[in-house]
């Protein structure tokens, strides 16, 4: 059985690494005849040395058609207003705006920012993209171009986390930029999208208000998930774009790291129950190492030594896609650890139903809504 199921890996493995071959990933369709108009939404919380990076990045959006950005953040004194502001008065023909939030409802901040920020846009295509997102120039313009098409509901695209500064983020850091674009893209074979990937999102306004907006999602910890999901449920098509953008955030400790992919693990095991749960069988490590223990051998050793060689080679040339054929510094020899530790993350992720977020303790309903859990006295 052992054996079957170390095959089923290797298969698997490869049928991953052939689906992000074969996407157009770095492709570029060129500027708009008619570029409509955009209005981009930030929810804030904080700053680190990244954030002026990654909100420059959207001033300088080389898009030909009207853009207004707006900021919103819960609290006066949070530190991303300075940054704001400042971009602001670099910036003054950006149109822009920075709302202030206070009693916000709902248990997800972020959603209750966006609803805030929802009745303000002045646009009908309407973008989310988290704090932390760097974007390419001619971003804006691509992902307008895809939603064009009839039928289309949501655009969203890959990210690559960019600074893993330490051993802890270099761990996650091969989990996002060779594994989880290459599953997405695996899992396209199959169907088409029904979620989205929540670092750069862009829909229509109409079709938001189908759903309910933002404000059905205020309690809902998958935002992205959910907003994806909801839309492929009104017949919408789910589009994915070629362009990859970036992803940067301040050094992290093992223990904010391990949190926050048990997190991500808790998040999608209620989201896809089923799916989650057979995701195992793609690891490319443990099933082979387990054949290797159970019935030792030549035959076995051998098997095991070739599935780590190809699993390290798959995950070194997937992490060069996403960079753009930027040779990574060194992280493919990372990936049978990663396998290991994720089979650890997998089971966590079964073994309960609370997660951190932000400082806060929550537990997840079996629904995908969020609800706070009180602190021992």
């Amino acid at each position: 059985m052992l054996g079957i199921l170390a095959l089923l890996s290797l298969a698997l493995v490869l049928w991953q690494w052939l689906a992000a071959a074969r996407f157009p990933l770095h492709q570029r369709r060129g500027p708009l005849a008619q570029a409509p108009g955009i209005t981009l939404l930030k929810p804030l919380k904080g700053a680190d040395a990244c954030t002026e990076a990654c909100l420059r990045s959207w001033f300088q959006q080389h898009y030909s058609g009207p853009l207004e950005i707006l900021f919103a953040v819960a609290a006066p004194d949070d530190p991303a207003v300075e940054v704001v502001q400042a971009l602001q008065r670099e910036f003054p023909e950006r149109p822009s705006e920075l709302l202030i939030c206070d009693g916000l409802a709902g248990v997800n901040a972020k959603i209750a920012k966006l609803a805030r920020l929802e009745p303000r846009a002045a646009h009908e295509i309407i973008v989310i993209s988290d704090a932390d997102v760097r974007a390419p120039p001619d971003l804006l313009a691509e992902l307008a171009r895809e939603l064009q098409p009839a039928g289309a509901g949501l655009v969203n695209c890959f990210y690559r986390l960019a600074n893993a500064s330490t051993p802890a983020m270099r761990w996650e850091a091969l989990a996002v930029n060779a594994d989880f674009w290459s599953q997405v893209l695996q899992a396209r074979t199959l169907k088409p999208m029904d979620f989205a990937l929540g670092a750069v999102m862009m829909l229509r306004r109409s079709d938001l208000v189908i759903i309910g907006g933002f404000a059905a999602l205020e309690n809902c910890l998958a935002d992205d998930f959910q907003l994806g999901h909801r839309l492929a449920r009104q017949g919408k098509l789910i589009a994915l774009s070629t362009v990859v953008v970036d992803c940067l955030s301040a050094p992290q400790t093992w223990r904010q790291v391990w949190s926050h992919q048990l997190r991500w693990a808790r998040t999608i095991r209620v989201c896809q129950p089923a799916p989650y749960f057979f995701s195992i069988l793609s690891n490319g490590t443990l099933w082979p190492l387990l054949w290797a223990l159970w019935t030792p051998g030549a035959w076995t050793l051998g098997f095991l030594l070739g599935c780590l060689a190809l699993r390290v080679l798959c995950a070194r040339d997937l992490e060069n896609r996403l960079a753009a054929g930027v040779p990574q510094p060194g992280a493919g020899w990372l990936a049978p650890l990663k396998d290991l530790l994720q089979t650890g993350l997998w089971a966590l992720a079964f073994a309960g139903s609370h997660v951190e977020w932000r400082g806060r303790r929550l537990r997840v309903r079996a629904d995908g809504s969020l609800t706070p859990v009180a602190k021992p006295r």
